[in-house]
């Protein structure tokens, strides 16, 4: 028996229906498996939490999260709490305490989906964006003074580092070789940022040195928001900033269809600690409780998690039953259906179970 521990953070808004959705799911796959097991413990972190205790997590939580296999998360978020709160309070401090410092976003147009983009159909658009996930723009350093007064100051200081910008320039390239067109671009801004970003591009052209295979070419950040829209095929594998790849991921979930089938990893390449998977799309709290949460991008999520878990055939098989449901057209509203959480669930454990493969 194969067996991996989980710890489940739903979280905010719609992400206790999701995760409930995805552990539901995983519980198909043990089931089809018969020699896989997830032990999966929860968490009540999040904004609930903190209205009650004053903080997002306890002061232990990293402590209590080290010794699982993976964490697999909701959302974060409230209408009645600052968003800075919430990110700082539970999201960063995993991310940054783990030392997560890749954060992996696939993106497809899945079947039975359409994207907004004219004549863009499956096989059309395929990327994997990596954003860098430990320093940049959200590496937290700055501050205010002078508070409420006319010379009120606000900085916030982008921190790039010669080691942060250079293992996750090796991840997207080893990512970008292990893809069929091999092929990565980069993203910055250097025309503008003439420091951090300049030296972003100096660490890609000596780290390509290491992948004579793999193809490369670079964009400033504002170029690449029209070459995603207006020539999708002619991209592959995407490395940009912790804030630019934030803004670009976002708008490469919304080309694929919708924010509601695009998930995320966040990814500690040495397994030093565990990694956390979540989808892309946020609290929702405009759809919470109605049931109509999309579960795909949980789902797909879940297929990444196991993916890094080894359970590659497991994910797999998840990835296939998710293409099968959404082919078949039972979609939630987000992507033009009428489907609830629960008819997309119940269809996907039903194509696990009935596959041959």
């Amino acid at each position: 028996m194969r067996e991996y521990s989980i710890a489940a953070i739903p979280a905010d808004g719609i992400g206790p229906e999701v995760i409930a959705a995805g552990t539901t799911v995983l519980a198909a796959l043990e089931r089809r498996d018969g020699g896989l097991k997830f032990n999966i413990e929860n968490f009540d972190w999040g904004s609930d939490y903190y209205k009650k205790h004053g903080v997002m997590m306890p002061a232990d939580g990293l402590s209590r999260l080290k010794k699982f296999d993976a964490i697999y998360f909701g959302a974060v978020g409230a209408p009645d709490v600052p968003d800075h709160i919430t990110l700082w309070g539970l999201r960063l401090p995993i991310c940054q305490g783990f030392d997560q410092y890749a954060n992996v976003r696939p993106t497809k147009i899945l079947p039975g989906i359409t994207s907004p983009l004219r004549q863009c159909a499956p096989g059309d658009l395929d990327w994997v964006i990596v954003r860098e996930n430990s320093e940049g723009e959200y590496s937290g350093h700055g501050g205010r003074a002078h508070r409420g007064l006319p010379e009120e100051v606000g900085t916030e200081v982008a921190i790039f580092t010669r080691v942060g910008v250079t293992r996750i320039m090796r991840y997207a390239f080893r990512l970008a070789r292990s893809r069929p067109r091999k092929f990565l671009t980069v993203v910055t801004k250097s025309n503008a940022q003439r420091h951090g970003m300049v030296m972003w591009d100096e660490i890609a052209a000596e780290v390509a040195e290491e992948f004579p295979d793999v193809t490369w070419d670079k964009m400033l950040v504002d170029a690449m928001t029209v070459r995603m829209t207006l020539n999708p095929r002619s991209l592959d594998t995407i490395v940009a900033t912790n804030l630019h790849a934030d803004i670009l991921s976002d708008l490469a979930g919304a080309l694929a269809g919708s924010l509601g089938v695009a998930p995320t990893g966040n990814i500690d390449p040495e397994r030093r600690f565990p990694s956390m998977f979540e989808p892309i799309h946020g609290s929702a709290f405009d759809i919470t409780g109605k049931g109509i949460a999309n579960p795909v991008a949980t789902f797909w999520t879940a297929a990444q998690m196991l993916d890094h878990l080894g359970e590659a055939e497991a994910s797999a098989r998840l990835m296939r039953a998710v293409e099968r449901v959404t082919g078949s057209g039972i979609l939630t509203p987000d992507v033009g259906g009428t489907a609830t959480t629960k008819d997309v669930t119940d269809a996907v454990i039903d194509a696990i179970h009935s596959s041959n493969v």
